[in-house]
This record gives C-alpha cells, structure tokens and sequence, in this order.
C-alpha cells in the first residue's frame, strides 16, 4: 500500500515525442511563410525593372549595331539584328586609331587620379576633421565650392600655367587637376566623417604611445577603409569619363584619352556609324569590368554605416 500509494504521488515524467514537438514547431513555420506583396510593393518592382531596362537599353544597342557591316546598318534599322555578325568596325578602330595607346593613357591617369585623390583627401580630412582647426566649417565649405566652379573658367589659367611649365600635350597636366578637383569632394565628405569619429578611440591609441602618424595609419584608416574603397571607384569612373579639361591640355594623338578618341573619329569619320558603335562598346568595356571586380568592395562601402 505504501509502494502504491507512493509511486502514485510522484509525477509523471515530462517527455514529448518527436510527432508532438513537430505539431507544436509547424505553426511557427507557418508565420514566417513569405508575405503576398502588396500592391504598391509592386508597383515599385515595375519602377525598378522599368529603371533596369531603360539603364540597359543603350548596351543593347550597341551590342546589335556594332557587329553590323556598313551596308547592313544603311539597309537595316538599330533594332534589327545582323544578317551576320561583322567584326570590320572592330577591327578598324582597333587598328587604325591607336587604340591600345589610348586605352593606356585612360588607364594611367584614371588609376594615378583614384590613388593620388584618395590620399590627398585622407591627409586633409584627417586635418580638419581629427585635428578640429579653427574656422573647419569654413573650410570644408570652400574645399566644396571648389566642385561647383564650372570646368569652362578653368581652361585659360590653367592652359597657360600648364603651357608655361611645358606639361601640355602631357598626362600630368589631367592628373594634377583631377587630383585637385577630385580630392576637393574626398576632402568635403571625409571631414564630416572623421569630425564624429570617436575621441576614446583616439585617446586610448595616445596613451599607447602611438603617435599621430600611427594613430592615422593604424587606427583610423582600417575603421574607413570602407569609404575610401568607394571614393576610390567613384574617382576612377568620373576621371575615365571626362572630356572637356583633357580636350583642352591633350593635344597630340599619342595623349589623347578614349573619350577624346572617340570624338576624333566621330570628326573624322563621320559617316563611319558601325566603328563609331563599336569603338564605343570596346570602351566601356574596361570600366564595366573594372566596377564587376570592384563590386563587392563598392557594396561593402557603402553600406558599411548602415550597421553598428
């Protein structure tokens, strides 16, 4: 009696089967199926696949009209594909322009400009920003206006500095501008930045003994290395593109860029359409890869202070 009275007032074991524990998890899998999208979420993915399409409309047709004989492109619209793929625009502009000399020089002044714009930016930044000088909102507004000078009031003073110091016709002439106008803008944005960036940091860095050299290189360059990976990319794209200053300072054929060399051949060879088409495609090409390989990077930036 005291056996049974005894084993019947302990309780029973808590256990739950594998068939119960799925019954009490499928509910929660339930919740956590995918939504229907609303109307207005749908409306905004046709925005975004309308703002695709419109972005790649123009590869599209460069794409057709580049391999297209002379013939073909005057009997046939820019929509209409090839009757048979035609690699003589191609190869004219390739041969017959100087081509590789051009892609060269794109590739050197828009690399050296990237570099020499980031670290130039970096020093004046770390200045104004870190350094906290006195008038630093100032400061930071002219180094701003310096990007909304127009390019056109440019032209003379420095044709004539440059032509003075015998640096036409010369890279260098592109890249001392552009490094002076680029890092302008890398200067503006790094300022605000480093102007939060935290004293603690600092501080402790200090009492380590590291010096202001160290603390730039070791401590607040990795923190925004982010940010300069991406200034670097915009750097490199806008350089690569521009026309008006390296039109006025490049003047011979062996320092012409590729927009430059493109707007030769449009002078020369007007009616040329199909090397015009595929000298074109042949030069955004570089800048195409350039941005796949430096994606990760670029996306890794600027989303680097979305996350504590």
């Amino acid at each position: 009696m005291t056996t049974s009275a005894g084993s019947a007032a302990l309780p029973a074991p808590a256990s739950t089967p594998y068939k119960s524990y799925k019954a009490k998890q499928r509910p929660t899998r339930e919740k956590t199926k995918k939504r229907p999208k609303t109307p207005m979420e749908w409306i905004l993915l046709a925005i975004v696949v309308l703002g695709a399409l419109i972005i790649v409309f123009p590869i599209v047709l460069l794409l057709i009209n580049a391999f297209k004989s002379p013939a073909d492109y005057a009997t046939s619209g820019p929509l209409d594909l090839p009757q048979a793929l035609s690699f003589e625009g191609i190869r004219t502009f390739w041969a017959e322009n100087n081509f590789p000399r051009a892609l060269w020089n794109s590739i050197f002044i828009s690399s050296v400009v990237a570099v020499l714009a980031v670290i130039l930016s970096v020093f004046n930044s770390f200045a104004i920003g870190i350094g906290r000088v006195k008038g630093r909102s100032w400061i930071v507004l002219i180094f701003l206006m310096a990007n909304l000078v127009p390019q056109e009031m440019l032209f003379d003073p420095l044709f004539k500095l440059y032509d003075d110091l015998g640096l036409l016709s010369n890279p260098w002439s592109v890249i001392i501008t552009f490094v002076v106008i680029q890092s302008a803008f890398g200067t503006y944005l790094l300022s605000s930045l480093l102007g939060t960036f935290p004293k603690e940091i600092l501080e402790a860095a200090a009492v380590d003994g590291a010096t202001r050299w160290r603390s730039l290189r070791s401590v607040i360059v990795p923190v925004i290395k982010p940010t300069l990976s991406v200034l670097m990319v915009f750097f490199f794209i806008w350089t690569w593109n521009e026309f008006l200053l390296p039109l006025a300072f490049l003047n011979t054929s062996d320092s012409l860029t590729v927009p430059l060399l493109l707007e030769q051949l449009n002078g020369e060879r007007q009616t040329d359409t199909t090397t015009l088409i595929a000298g074109t495609l042949i030069s955004i090409i570089p800048t195409i890869i350039f941005f796949l390989i430096f994606q990760r990077t670029l996306t890794r930036g600027i989303t680097a202070g979305a996350v504590k």
